[in-house]
């Protein structure tokens, strides 16, 4: 049987070790969304242009991720990549770049999705009033993807959220290793990642349901 004692669950505790590393997940979380949803649109925008020369890089690129388990990619960037460029780069920030390059590829695939859900009578109407390719995709196609793609985008955040759990194979100090770091100090590992689990239910959950309303209410104004 698990013991579970008033000790264990202290404000020192989290204080400590877990909100260090939760601190860190969120950051990573909020920083990979950003960057991967401007090169996932901007990957997108390449495949949906029509020109060979940006359509075959952006979905071989695309393709690529999404056949590659995370963990493959983390581990690559952090133990191949500093041999090529002659210096260490670090847990932090072979995470940070290793999540925006990896969900650029989901969110692409989100962004272009969203893009030919609007109709192209909208599009030839900018095109009938003069507007410039990049014109129509800034002010009328983009805006309304935007709107019809963001449960969906904030749904493959949360996804994101998860997977900062994988950075503690490299050793970063995400929320995992902070549960993890405070099981072993105070001899309660199991404990420890019950709790972890938890927590990241609860997040999850929440996160989830404010998803859910966010769709409703979008719904309500189409």
């Amino acid at each position: 049987m698990l013991g579970l004692d008033v000790g264990f669950f202290n404000w020192d505790i989290f204080s400590k070790f877990v909100l260090s590393g939760l601190r860190f997940s969120a950051q990573l979380t909020l920083i990979a969304t950003v960057g991967g949803v401007v090169l996932g649109t901007l990957l997108a925008l390449m495949r949906l242009s029509g020109k060979k020369a940006l359509m075959l890089p952006a979905t071989i690129y695309v393709n690529s991720m999404r056949s590659i388990p995370l963990v493959m990619v983390i581990l690559w960037f952090f133990l191949l990549v500093p041999l090529l460029i002659g210096k260490p780069m670090g847990a932090e920030l072979s995470s940070t770049i290793t999540f925006i390059t990896f969900e650029a590829a989901y969110f692409s695939e989100i962004m272009r999705a969203g893009i030919q859900s609007i109709p192209s009578g909208q599009v030839h109407a900018g095109q009938a009033i003069g507007m410039t390719y990049s014109q129509n995709m800034r002010y009328v196609v983009l805006p309304q993807a935007f709107r019809n793609m963001l449960p969906v985008l904030l749904t493959q955040t949360i996804i994101l959220f998860q997977d900062t759990s994988l950075v503690y194979a490299i050793g970063a100090y995400d929320m995992l290793k902070g549960f993890t770091t405070a099981g072993k100090i105070y001899g309660r590992p199991e404990e420890a990642y019950l709790l972890a689990a938890v927590v990241y239910f609860v997040i999850c959950f929440a996160l989830s349901w404010l998803v859910k309303r966010l769709q409703a209410k979008i719904a309500i104004v189409r």
